[in-house]
């Protein structure tokens, strides 16, 4: 009796088909209008002029799909503005690629990645600044990391929600240069979320990363990053500090600058649904042996539109102002700008 019960269910399970490939196909846009407040413009005439003009600072097209339950792919093209003076497309919008990469799923959640490929920093802090549709990251802006590069990295989850590791060898000239020496880029990032069960405390991480490179041997291009990060139903909020070493060439000088940034985006409704705040400070001194400093800061209003499922529509006002000292100059330089940017994603 047994047997007769178990052998059609054997059977169904040895001439069950694989699973079917699948694919999803999806875009990203960042636009907007933005009012140079200062520094003055001059037009054609020599006329000193308030810029102003709308953007489409980027948009992507994303391709993502799985092979098998444990191989998976992602395509994505972003634009670029054609700058280059021997070409016939300068001046235009035109597109790259941005990430191209094939991911093997290990065990049950590491991941194994290998082509075009968001680096470690960057793709770990967006889930709790959503605001890089106004402008970059801090780490990024003034670290002079790159949000892509081609490389190996392995991701995988800590036990029992309590983080996730992402390690990764990169070329290091980041997805819109080539390689151009022997060097490699050795990319480390660690999230600890030390109360994963905790009613309040779920929502701490704590982050580090250190990036160690060379422009070529014996010239170091180092970064090294820490961030706390909290989120809440309320609000999210964050620090950064960063240190960065570059020295071009052996014979040069190795220049060593350093910062920090503060950001918290307070919540009157639910998260990602309604009026939100935007408020950012960042402090930056590229090289800590000469005097003088880069402070910007960010101030506005976002409403996040209420959409079904994943997709995201979001329309932000804002000021940025930014402020530079230099002791060779004995002057202070102020830039200030005022935005309205739109965010599209499903």
């Amino acid at each position: 009796m047994m047997a007769a019960i178990l052998m059609p269910a054997a059977a169904l399970a040895q001439t069950a088909p694989p699973a079917a490939p699948t694919i999803k196909v999806g875009v990203t846009v960042f636009a907007d209008y933005t009012v140079t407040g200062t520094p003055k413009a001059t037009d054609a005439t020599g006329d000193a002029v308030t810029l102003h003009g709308f953007n489409l600072t980027r948009s992507y097209f994303n391709v993502t799909g799985t092979v098998t339950p444990r191989i998976s792919f992602r395509v994505t093209s972003d634009i670029a503005r054609e700058t280059g003076t021997g070409s016939g497309l300068n001046g235009s919008l035109v597109f790259r690629l941005k990430y191209a990469y094939g991911q093997l799923r290990v065990g049950e959640n590491t991941q194994v990645r290998l082509g075009m490929q968001p680096t470690p920093l960057i793709d770990g802090q967006e889930a709790v600044y959503r605001y890089r549709f106004q402008g970059t990251q801090f780490v990024e802006r003034e670290g002079g990391l790159n949000s892509s590069d081609l490389g190996l990295t392995v991701r995988t989850p800590l036990p029992n929600g309590y983080g996730d590791v992402h390690v990764g060898v990169y070329n290091g000239e980041g997805y819109s240069r080539p390689e151009v020496n022997d060097q490699k880029a050795l990319m480390m990032r660690a999230t600890l979320k030390p109360m994963p069960t905790h009613a309040l405390g779920k929502g701490l991480r704590i982050i580090g990363y250190y990036h160690a490179d060379h422009y070529v041997q014996g010239a170091p291009r180092m970064r090294a990053a820490g961030s706390i990060m909290f989120e809440h139903a309320r609000l999210n909020a964050g620090v950064d500090i960063m240190r960065r070493v570059d020295q071009p060439a052996p014979a040069s000088r190795e220049v060593t600058g350093e910062g920090y940034s503060v950001f918290v985006t307070p919540f009157f409704g639910d998260k990602g649904r309604g009026l939100e705040g935007l408020l950012r400070f960042d402090t930056f001194d590229p090289d800590v042996d000469v005097t003088g400093k880069r402070q910007r800061l960010i101030a506005g209003a976002a409403y996040w539109f209420p959409r079904p499922g994943s997709a995201t529509a979001a329309v932000l006002a804002h000021v940025e102002q930014v402020r530079q000292s230099s002791a060779a100059t004995s002057m202070r330089t102020t830039e200030r700008r005022f935005a309205v940017n739109l965010l599209i994603t499903f």
